[in-house]
């Protein structure tokens, strides 16, 4: 019989760090990724766009999203959906740390082209 279920321990995922301002824990599932990441204040996560939908929930810190011409505060216990393809840029107010969850999974990710990450 095959497990329906896969339980995570975030403490058993290694953390990526990027570049010296942002690191990473990431969960690929089937359909979904699910990422903790960690930001130090003044991370900037250069503009960008991906075909995933992405819902970016705040656990402590704040982060200031812009995107075209636009900017969206986002503080802790606070959640910003991004639609698919929308171009947006990231920049860290305090250190901060979240989870990012898109769909469909980020195939970019697994490949290893998320230079502008690297930056």
């Amino acid at each position: 019989m095959i497990d329906p279920m896969k339980l995570h321990q975030w403490s058993a995922i290694p953390r990526e760090q990027l570049n010296p301002n942002f690191a990473r824990q990431v969960i690929h599932s089937g359909g979904m990724t699910v990422a903790r990441v960690f930001l130090a204040k003044g991370a900037i996560v250069p503009e960008h766009s991906h075909p995933n939908e992405q819902v970016c929930y705040v656990e402590s810190g704040k982060l200031v999203f812009r995107s075209q011409g636009q900017d969206y505060l986002v503080q802790t216990g606070e959640v910003l959906e991004i639609p698919p393809g929308v171009p947006h840029s990231v920049e860290a107010l305090e250190e901060t740390s979240g989870f990012d969850l898109f769909t469909p999974k980020r195939q970019d990710w697994i490949d290893g082209n998320d230079a502008y990450l690297r930056k």
